[in-house]
């Protein structure tokens, strides 16, 4: 078995097919593991590069059930209390809890009763749609007809898919700050709550009902922890390998190139950006539906503006704040339309220290700034304007508690669209391909890739989609299906090893 890029979905699908008994080898390009979920080191300050935070721990914890560890032992997760501050440029601020008696006091106070009320009725309506839609999520979609199963007559009852995030909200909350409160998660898809469906009002549930974790020492200390049980478990990761392309007999994997020879499997994982590995992996004439063409008419995710600061101090705020503008709708907007926001921008900063003070030296701390902002476009130079847009966003924190930064900042890094591009991130658009109803299920890339033998797929570009809980689904999904057609029967120590409803696929 061989798994092309060493990303948080590669890795859970090489726990699981290593436990199972499948020789595993991963090919990364780059020095270390992890992808975007990594941790880098500058001036003797430490930060994430990509996500921040771990949420709807389930199914990490049951992929290491399965592998008979303890995911929050081995990844040493630590809970948040409160999940992060959001401040809203219309006025007043909420400290979201998974204590609900809190949050409704809160929204009692800044809204009204009605809308704690709503917030109530929005918790048990999100309930009961995780629960009718888990086996929309962790199953494999082959084509429309899967549509006419149990599952998806069951899920169909809420999802509601005339309905957009921000419409369904609306019929629970008339206040505009409580809609933005339980909608601004769809940014952990790259969308707007305005056009992504009304399935994703689960984000924020799943952090109003589960919490958030901190992994010391930064979240991408779990790929590297994971990493380690990998080859623990005998899984062989080969760093500074990159892949050129695959090698075919007919639509037929059966090898995959490097500068240093070729390797040969019986089956193949890729996890890597979709459409990046599509175009430089696999000949465009082998592609029909996933043609260069058609990925260049597919809709893709916002981008990011990153700021990695370190400070020679310690600022006395929440772990995550939110600034979501007064015209957050306007923003949006900005971001659908390919411009750059230059008044009152929204934007997200971590300052991990106050609860890891092992990214910083002594005294000291860092901050990680997130703007989301439109996929490269070619009307948008940000070479021209990145220094006087971090300046805007250095201003727009004094917002959430960051006063005189400039004069605190000793070291400094910029991430623009442009530079997530140029590390082989399509478009730059760190969220994959957007999930709209068109590119869901099985309109996404699916498991088992549709179009080439012996391919499957992991990642944010496939089946169930980006974030990562469902990278890390993806993972096992795949996992499933590679040991069932291998003939192979896992021993996952009591973890389900097929999917509800779903014929296990013939062997071969």
């Amino acid at each position: 078995m061989l798994i092309v890029g060493a990303g948080p979905g590669g890795l859970a699908c090489s726990l699981l097919l290593a436990k199972a008994g499948i020789k595993v080898t991963i090919l990364e390009k780059s020095d270390g593991v992890g992808g975007r979920t990594r941790v880098f080191e500058k001036d003797n300050y430490r930060f994430d590069t990509g996500p921040t935070f771990f949420h709807y721990t389930e199914i990490i914890e049951e992929i290491f059930q399965a592998i008979g560890l303890d995911a929050h032992d081995e990844l040493g997760l630590i809970p948040l209390d409160p999940n992060y501050r959001i401040i809203f440029g219309a006025g007043g601020s909420l400290d979201a809890t998974t204590n609900l008696d809190s949050m409704t006091e809160q929204i009692s106070q800044l809204c009204g009763e009605k809308e704690a009320n709503g917030f109530l009725s929005y918790i048990e309506d999100n309930r009961r749609k995780l629960r009718l839609s888990k086996n929309c999520l962790n199953t494999p979609w082959s084509g429309p007809s899967d549509l006419l199963s149990r599952r998806a007559l069951r899920v169909s009852k809420v999802l509601r898919p005339w309905r957009s995030v921000s419409s369904d909200l609306s019929k629970s909350f008339t206040d505009e700050r409580l809609q933005l409160a339980m909608s601004f998660q769809t940014k952990y898809l790259g969308m707007s709550p305005f056009q992504a469906p009304s399935l994703f009002t689960i984000l924020a549930y799943l952090e109003y009902e589960h919490g958030i974790f901190h992994a010391k020492g930064g979240l991408g200390t779990i790929t590297e922890k994971m990493a380690k049980i990998a080859r623990d478990m005998g899984v062989e990761i080969i760093l500074n390998e990159p892949v050129t392309k695959f090698i075919f007999d007919g639509k037929k994997v059966i090898g995959a190139r490097t500068d240093n020879g070729d390797y040969t499997a019986d089956r193949f994982v890729m996890n890597v950006d979709f459409a990046t590995g599509m175009k430089g992996l696999i000949p465009d004439a082998l592609r029909r539906r996933w043609s260069d063409e058609k990925l260049e008419q597919k809709s893709y995710s916002c981008s990011t503006f990153m700021l990695y600061l370190g400070i020679d101090k310690k600022f006395d705020t929440p772990h995550h704040q939110i600034y979501a503008s007064k015209d957050y709708q306007g923003n949006l907007q900005d971001i659908t339309e390919h411009k750059v926001t230059w008044d009152d921008p929204s934007l997200y900063v971590q300052n991990a220290c106050v609860t890891d003070s092992s990214l910083a030296p002594e005294g000291h701390s860092t901050l990680y700034v997130l703007v989301p902002i439109c996929n490269t476009h070619p009307t948008i130079n940000w070479k021209e304007i990145k220094h006087e847009y971090r300046d805007l966003i250095i201003r727009q924190m004094e917002k959430l508690g960051f006063p005189n930064l400039n004069q605190h900042i000793i070291s400094e890094t910029i991430i623009t669209p442009d530079d997530w591009a140029s590390r082989d991130i399509y478009k730059g658009a760190v969220f994959n391909l957007a999930h709209g109803l068109d590119q869901m299920l099985w309109r996404r890339p699916q498991n088992k890739f549709e179009e080439l033998n012996q391919l499957y797929l992991v990642g944010g570009g496939t089946h169930p989609g980006s974030g990562l809980p469902t990278i890390f689904e993806s993972g096992r999904i795949s996992a499933k299906m590679i040991c069932a057609d291998m003939g192979v029967e896992p021993d996952w120590n009591g973890v389900n090893t097929w999917f509800d409803e779903i014929r296990k696929p013939s062997y071969n």
